[in-house]
C-alpha cells in the first residue's frame, strides 16, 4: 500500500506556515530528479553519490517544503504522482540551468583550465586519443581533461543534459542545439584475409561491394551505419549477407583474419588494428574512396566556444601527421 500522506495540503501534504510553500534546495531537487529517473531509491542515490536514507530523507524534505506529494510509495516500486509528472520536468529544468550558471562562471576564469569532459566514439578513441592527450599535456597543462567513451546516442544525450562539454566523433549529426567543429575526412580501407581476391588492390571499384561476405559493428556504432551507407550506395540489396558478431574493432578485425568475411576500416585504425596479425591484408578504393569525416561538437551557445574553437584549431594541427585530409576551419 502506498504511504499515508499528511493531511490538509496539495495532494495531502500539510503547507508551509503561512500557506506558501518553502523554497527547496539543490540537493533536494537533485534527489527528486533521480528518483524520478530511476524510479527506485537505491539505483537513484548510486547515480548521484548520496546514501540511500540521506536521499529519501531530501526527497521527503521537499514534499513538505512544497506541500505536494511527489511519489508513490508501495513495498516493491515507486511511482510518480500526478504532480510529481508534471513537477520532475521542472526539477530538471532547473538543474540544467544551474549546471548551465556554474558553466559560465568556469569559463569566466582563465580559458584552458578547470575540467573539460570530452565524450569520443570506440572507433575514434584508441586512434585519436594519444595525439589529444599529448596536445593537452604540452599545450594545456592546466587543463583537467576527462575522458569518456560511448556511442554517440549515449555522448549526445551528456551532451544536451551538461554531462559531458565537447564530444570527438563522427558527422554529420543532424542533432539540434550541436555545433560541429570539422577535424579531417579519412578514407575507409578495404581489409581481408590475406589470400583474398581483392586484397592489396589499390582500384577497388564500390560494386564489389554487392555481395562480399560483410562483417559489421553491432548495432549503436556509428561506423555500422556508415558501413551500411556505403554498401546501399554501391548497390548492395538488403538481402545480401551480413554478419554481426562484434562490439569492437579488434575483434571485427580478429574474425577477418579467422576467414569469416571482410569488413571496412578508417585509415587512422588501419595501422594499430591490422598490425596484430599477419592474415590480414588491405585493399584501397578507386577514387573517391568512401570517407566519413570526424569533428568536435558541442553545445549551442555554450559559454567555453571560443576556447572549444580554439581548441579545434590546435587539434587540426596535431592530427596533420596521420593519414588524414585536414578540414578547414
Amino acid at each position: 500500500m502506498a504511504a499515508s500522506a499528511i493531511p490538509g495540503g496539495p495532494g495531502g501534504r500539510a503547507p508551509a506556515p503561512g500557506g506558501k510553500p518553502r523554497q527547496p534546495s539543490l540537493s533536494q531537487l537533485r534527489a527528486f530528479a533521480a528518483v524520478a529517473e530511476h524510479l527506485h531509491f537505491r539505483d537513484a542515490a548510486a547515480a548521484i553519490g548520496m546514501s540511500q536514507p540521506a536521499l529519501s530523507g531530501a526527497v521527503a524534505a521537499l514534499e513538505e517544503a512544497l506541500g505536494v506529494q511527489l511519489l508513490e510509495r508501495t513495498t516493491r516500486k515507486v511511482l510518480l504522482s500526478p504532480a510529481g509528472e508534471r513537477l520532475a520536468a521542472r526539477a530538471r529544468t532547473v538543474l540544467e540551468a544551474v549546471g548551465a550558471l556554474m558553466e559560465e562562471a568556469e569559463a569566466a576564469r582563465a580559458p584552458f583550465t578547470g575540467v573539460l569532459r570530452l565524450g569520443v566514439i570506440p572507433t575514434v578513441a584508441p586512434y585519436l586519443l594519444p595525439t589529444v592527450l599529448r596536445l593537452v599535456r604540452k599545450r594545456y597543462p592546466l587543463l583537467d581533461l576527462q575522458v569518456h567513451e560511448e556511442q554517440t546516442a549515449s555522448l549526445l544525450d551528456g551532451l544536451a543534459h551538461g554531462r559531458l562539454d565537447l564530444l570527438l566523433l563522427a558527422v554529420p549529426l543532424a542533432a539540434p542545439g550541436v555545433v560541429e567543429l570539422p577535424l579531417f575526412d579519412e578514407d575507409f580501407v578495404l581489409v581481408t584475409p590475406r589470400d583474398h581476391w581483392l586484397g592489396g588492390r589499390s582500384d577497388i571499384p564500390r560494386a564489389a561491394l554487392k555481395e562480399l561476405d560483410l562483417l559489421l559493428l553491432d548495432e549503436g556504432h556509428c561506423l555500422r551505419d556508415q558501413a551500411l551507407d556505403i554498401c546501399r550506395e554501391a548497390g548492395r540489396t538488403e538481402g545480401a549477407p551480413v554478419t554481426t558478431s562484434a562490439a569492437g574493432l579488434s575483434t571485427l578485425v580478429q574474425l577477418v583474419a579467422g576467414g569469416l568475411g571482410v569488413t571496412l576500416l578508417p585509415r587512422t585504425a588501419l595501422r594499430v588494428e591490422t598490425g596484430r596479425s599477419e592474415q590480414l591484408t588491405t585493399g584501397y578504393f578507386a577514387d573517391p574512396a568512401p570517407s566519413r569525416r570526424i569533428a568536435l561538437a558541442m553545445r549551442a551557445g555554450a559559454a567555453r566556444q571560443e576556447e572549444f574553437e580554439a581548441f579545434a584549431g590546435a587539434l587540426r594541427e596535431a592530427l596533420g601527421p596521420l593519414p588524414v585530409r585536414i578540414a578547414k576551419g
